[in-house]
C-alpha cells in the first residue's frame, strides 16, 4: 500500500467519501487509487474554485466533510476565494493539496511555492505537511490530509472522534433570561448553528414571549425557511439599514453569531453597528450547542411550547408583462418545489427573492457566506451531490457567475438536478452602488465602463448549452414563467436566463 492508498482509505474510513477535484501530476497516485477504492466518489471540476465551492455546499447540506484534491500552490490559490467562504461558514471540509516529491523540492521547479503559507489564510489552525507515506493516513485522520502520495509503506489510520459541542452554560442562560425579562428593548441575533428548524422554533418562542426582535446574520451558511417554520429577518447588508433595524435596542443577544459590523469602510459612517448604549450578551459562542441554549432560554423565560410565530403558507401569483427582478422572484416563489435547496448569489438582483419565498413549502436557503463572489454555482453542485433527491435552485448574478461557470459542465457530467436562474442585467450592479457610497470623486464614463458587462453582451444560455445544459432565454415575465416551469420539469441541470433592464448609468443612448 502506498501513501495515496492509505490516504484515500483513511478518508473513507472517516466517512469522507466524496472528493471534488481538479488534479495535476502530483496527484496522479491519488487518482489511480480511485479504482481500488470505489467507495470514494470522485467529482471532476474544470476549475479549483468550483471544487472548493462544491465541497462547501456539500458540507453545508450533508453536515459531514467532503474532500478536495488540488494541484500544488497555484491550484490551492485558485480555490482560495471559496475556501474563504467555507471558513466563514464553518463548513467541515478536507483539502488535499499535492506537492512535489520530497527529493524534488530542493530544485525549485517551476511550480514550487509556499503551500503552507497560502493554506494558512483559510486554515489558520491546522495545516499538515505529510513527508512520509506511513504517516499520511494519520494526517488525514487528523482532519486535513497533506499530499505526499509517493512510495510504499502507507498505513490506514483509525477515525478520530469529531469535536463535541461545549456543554450548556447554565449561568449564562440564566443571565440572558434576566436581561430579556427586564423589559428593556432587546434583540436576538442568530448565526449558523441556530438557524435550523429547532433553533428557529426555540428562538421564536423566546422572542414572542419577551417581545424581542428576532434577526439573523446577513449571510448565514444555511437557513431553514418556508410555511410552518418561523420566518427570520436578516440583518441588512447596508450599514445604515442595519443600524435602523437595531435602533433603540439596549440588549443584543448573540447566538452563534458575531456582533454586526459594516462590510466596508464608508466616509462619515460607523463600522461598528451596535447602537450606542446597547449591551452585547453572548448566549452561545461558535462551538457551543446553540439549539440547546435557545431551548433552555425558552424554558427560563416561560415560553409556551406553541409560542413560536410560524410563516403562513402562501404563494405569489405568476407575473406578467415586463421582466424585472421582482417578477423573477415572484415566478420562483410561485413554483418553488417542496424540499428545495436555494443557493443564493443573486446579489442586488436577488434582494426580492428571499422575502417572496417566505411562505413557500419548506426549503433550505444557502447564502453567500464570506462575501467572496463565485460561490453560488459551485455550492449548488455540492448541495445537489449531498442531497440527490432534492431539487436545487441556483439564483445567480451575471457577473459573479463568470467566476465559476465551469460548474455547469460538472452539473451536466453528473446529471445534477440544478436549475440556474441567471439575472442578466449586463452589469456589476452592486459595484455601481458602492461607487457612490465610498465617497469617490470624479467618477465618470471611464469608471462606469469598468462596471459594465455589455459591449459585447454575454449570451449565458448559449454558454450553458455548450456545457451540456438545457437552457432558455427569457425577455418577458410571461416567457420567464413558461421557461422556469419547463426547466423544473426537465431532468438534469437547466438554465433560465432572465434578460433584465440595464441600470440607467450603463446605457449608451
Amino acid at each position: 500500500m502506498n501513501g495515496a492508498q492509505s490516504l484515500v482509505r483513511t478518508l473513507v474510513g472517516c466517512g469522507v467519501d466524496v472528493c471534488f477535484m481538479n488534479p495535476g501530476t502530483s496527484e496522479m497516485h491519488f487518482v489511480a487509487t480511485l479504482d481500488a477504492v470505489p467507495e470514494m466518489k470522485s467529482v471532476l471540476t474544470l476549475f479549483e474554485g468550483v471544487a472548493t465551492g462544491a465541497a462547501d455546499g456539500y458540507g453545508r447540506m450533508a453536515g459531514t466533510p467532503a474532500a478536495t484534491l488540488l494541484h500544488l500552490g497555484p491550484g490551492l490559490a485558485n480555490g482560495l476565494a471559496n475556501l474563504h467562504n467555507a471558513r466563514r461558514a464553518r463548513t467541515p471540509l478536507i483539502n488535499i493539496v499535492g506537492d512535489h516529491a520530497t527529493y524534488h523540492k530542493k530544485f525549485d521547479a517551476l511550480l514550487e511555492s509556499d503551500i503552507e503559507g497560502v493554506a494558512r489564510n483559510v486554515s489558520p489552525t491546522f495545516v499538515r505537511w505529510g513527508s512520509a507515506p506511513e504517516t499520511v493516513g494519520a494526517d488525514a485522520a487528523d482532519a486535513f490530509g497533506a499530499a505526499v502520495s509517493w512510495g510504499a509503506g502507507g498505513v490506514v489510520a483509525a477515525p478520530r472522534p469529531p469535536p463535541r459541542p461545549q456543554p450548556l452554560d447554565v449561568p449564562r442562560v440564566s443571565a440572558v433570561a434576566d436581561v430579556l425579562r427586564s423589559g428593556e428593548p432587546a434583540a436576538l441575533l442568530l448565526g449558523n448553528g441556530a438557524l435550523g428548524v429547532a433553533g428557529l422554533m426555540a428562538a421564536s418562542r423566546v422572542a414572542t414571549t419577551v417581545g424581542a426582535k428576532l434577526l439573523c446574520e446577513t449571510f448565514p451558511a444555511r437557513v431553514a425557511r418556508g410555511a410552518g417554520i418561523p420566518d427570520i429577518e436578516r440583518l441588512a447588508y447596508l450599514g445604515e439599514m442595519a443600524m435602523a433595524q437595531l435602533e433603540g435596542v439596549r440588549h443584543l443577544v448573540l447566538v452563534d453569531a458575531k456582533a454586526p459590523v459594516s462590510f466596508f469602510a464608508y466616509p462619515e459612517r460607523p463600522s461598528w453597528l451596535v447602537p450606542d448604549g446597547c449591551e452585547v450578551h453572548v448566549l452561545a459562542a461558535p462551538g457551543d450547542d446553540a439549539v440547546s441554549a435557545l431551548e433552555s432560554l425558552a424554558e427560563e423565560v416561560g415560553a409556551r411550547p406553541d409560542a413560536a410565530r410560524l410563516a403562513v403558507g402562501a404563494r405569489p401569483e405568476l407575473p406578467t408583462g415586463e421582466l424585472t427582478v421582482r417578477a423573477v422572484a415572484t415566478a420562483v416563489g410561485a413554483m418553488l418545489p417542496e424540499g428545495a435547496i436555494v443557493s443564493d448569489e443573486g446579489n442586488t438582483s436577488g434582494l426580492f427573492s428571499s422575502p417572496m419565498l417566505a411562505g413557500c413549502p419548506p426549503h433550505d436557503w444557502l447564502f453567500l457566506t464570506g462575501g467572496a463572489i463565485g460561490q453560488g454555482l459551485p455550492v449548488a453542485v455540492g448541495a445537489a451531490t449531498a442531497c440527490p433527491d432534492r431539487p436545487v435552485i441556483s439564483l445567480q448574478a451575471d457577473g459573479s457567475s463568470l467566476y465559476t461557470l465551469q460548474s455547469w459542465w460538472t452539473m451536466a457530467r453528473h446529471d445534477l438536478d440544478v436549475t440556474t436562474v441567471l439575472f442578466n442585467n449586463h452589469s456589476y450592479a452592486i459595484l455601481n452602488m458602492e461607487l457612490q457610497r465610498v465617497g469617490t470623486e470624479g467618477a465618470g464614463s471611464r469608471a462606469r465602463e469598468m462596471l459594465d458587462l455589455s459591449h459585447p453582451d454575454i449570451d449565458f444560455a448559449s454558454l450553458a448549452r455548450g456545457m451540456g445544459l438545457t437552457a432558455w432565454r427569457s425577455k418577458t415575465a410571461d416567457e420567464f414563467s413558461e421557461h422556469l416551469a419547463a426547466a423544473m420539469a426537465t431532468p438534469g441541470p437547466t438554465l433560465v436566463e432572465a434578460i433584465l433592464p440595464q441600470p440607467r448609468r450603463n446605457r449608451r443612448d
